[in-house]
C-alpha cells in the first residue's frame, strides 16, 4: 500500500455564472488527498492519512475519496470544521485564500502504532499541514515511525499566504527535505524557498543529504530531475489545452510514485538503483498524467483507462 498524510479540504474553484459574472464551485481538493487520490485512480492500493470532518463538507471529502478507492480506514473523523480554500487564476497560476482555523486538518494528531508501517511502500507527505507547528510535528512522528520501512516523499506545495515566519517556515522545509528519499517541487515553490538559486546547486545539496530524487516541475517547461545516480533527466510537458492548472502538480506526484511502484523502483533500495530509461518513463508518465488534469476544471486526476503507459 501507498499512503499520503496531510490536508484535505474543499476548493472554491473559478467558474462563470448564467450572466457571465465570476462564480466558484465547491470541489474536493488538498494537496495531500489529491495525490492519495491519484495514486488509487490509476490502480495502486491507497490510504490517506488526516483529519476529515464529520460536518456536511467532511462528507463530501469521504464520499469522494471513497469514489476513488481510497482507503479511510487511516484517517481520523472528527467534530471540527473543515478547511475551505477560495480559488483564484492569475497569471495562470492558481493563488488561495484559506479558511483554516480550528478545522479537522489543522488537529489531527498521530496515532502511534496505528499504521502497519511494513506493509506501506511508500509515504507521501507535505503542503498545508507543514506550515503550522502542530502538524508539523505529527509529521515528523510519523516520518520517524515509517523510515525504517517505508520510502517518503515529500512536495513542500507552498502556499506563502499562510507563512507567518518565512526563514522558520524554510527551515523547516529543508528539514523535510534531509529526511525525504524523494523530493517534488514546482519552479514556484523553488522561488518561494530558494530565490535565484540554480537548480542544479540546490539539488545537488539535497541529494548529498540523503535523498535519492530530485524534481521541478516547470508548468508548460516539462520536468527536470537529478538522481543520486543516473545524473540530471528532463523531460517535456504535452501541449494540451488548459482548463485551469489546479491539481496539476499534486497529479503529477502521484502519477510518478505510481510509475516507480509499477517498476518496482519505489522502495527505496530499488529508487536508488533505477536506470535513467526507466526513470525517464516515470517522469513522462507524471508529466502526461498532470498535463490530463489541466484540461479540466479542479484538481480532477486521471483513472487508469484515460491515460496510456508502457513498462
Amino acid at each position: 500500500m501507498l499512503i499520503s498524510c496531510g490536508d484535505a479540504l474543499i476548493d472554491f474553484v473559478p467558474t462563470k455564472n448564467a450572466d457571465g459574472r465570476e462564480a466558484v464551485m465547491p470541489a474536493v481538493g488538498g494537496s495531500c488527498l489529491n495525490v492519495a487520490i491519484g495514486i488509487a485512480r490509476l490502480g495502486a492500493s491507497t490510504g490517506f492519512v488526516g483529519g476529515i470532518s464529520n460536518d456536511m463538507f467532511g462528507s463530501m471529502i469521504a464520499e469522494h475519496a471513497a469514489a476513488s478507492n481510497v482507503e479511510l480506514g487511516f484517517a481520523t473523523r472528527s467534530d471540527h470544521q473543515t478547511t475551505l480554500a477560495f480559488v483564484r487564476i492569475v497569471g495562470g497560476e492558481s493563488h488561495y485564500a484559506f479558511y483554516d482555523a480550528e478545522t479537522a486538518t489543522r488537529n489531527w494528531t498521530f496515532r502511534r502504532g496505528t499504521l502497519p508501517f511494513d506493509t506501506i511502500e511508500a509515504v507521501h507527505v507535505g503542503s498545508t499541514t507543514l506550515v503550522n507547528d502542530q502538524g508539523a510535528a505529527e509529521t515528523k512522528a510519523l516520518i520517524a515511525d515509517a523510515k525504517a520501512t517505508s520510502t517518503i516523499s515529500f512536495d513542500p506545495n507552498c502556499r506563502p499566504n499562510l507563512v507567518k515566519d518565512k526563514p522558520g517556515y524554510l527551515a523547516r522545509m529543508v528539514e523535510f527535505a534531509t529526511q525525504a528519499d524523494l523530493i517534488k517541487m514546482s519552479d514556484v515553490d523553488f522561488a518561494y524557498l530558494f530565490g535565484e538559486e540554480p537548480y542544479q546547486q540546490r539539488a545537488d545539496a539535497m541529494l548529498g543529504q540523503g535523498p535519492s530524487l530530485v524534481v521541478i516541475t516547470r508548468g508548460n517547461n516539462g520536468a527536470i530531475a537529478w538522481h543520486a545516480k543516473t545524473g540530471q533527466i528532463e523531460v517535456e510537458a504535452p501541449k494540451v489545452a488548459v482548463a485551469d492548472t489546479i491539481g496539476a502538480g499534486d497529479s503529477f506526484q502521484a502519477a510518478l510514485l505510481f510509475a516507480l511502484h509499477k517498476q518496482g523502483r519505489l522502495a527505496r533500495q530499488q529508487l536508488k538503483d533505477i536506470s535513467a530509461d526507466g526513470l525517464r518513463r516515470a517522469l513522462s508518465f507524471a508529466a502526461n498524467c498532470a498535463g490530463l488534469t489541466c484540461t479540466r476544471p479542479g484538481a480532477d486526476p486521471p483513472w487508469s483507462h484515460e491515460i496510456s503507459w508502457s513498462w
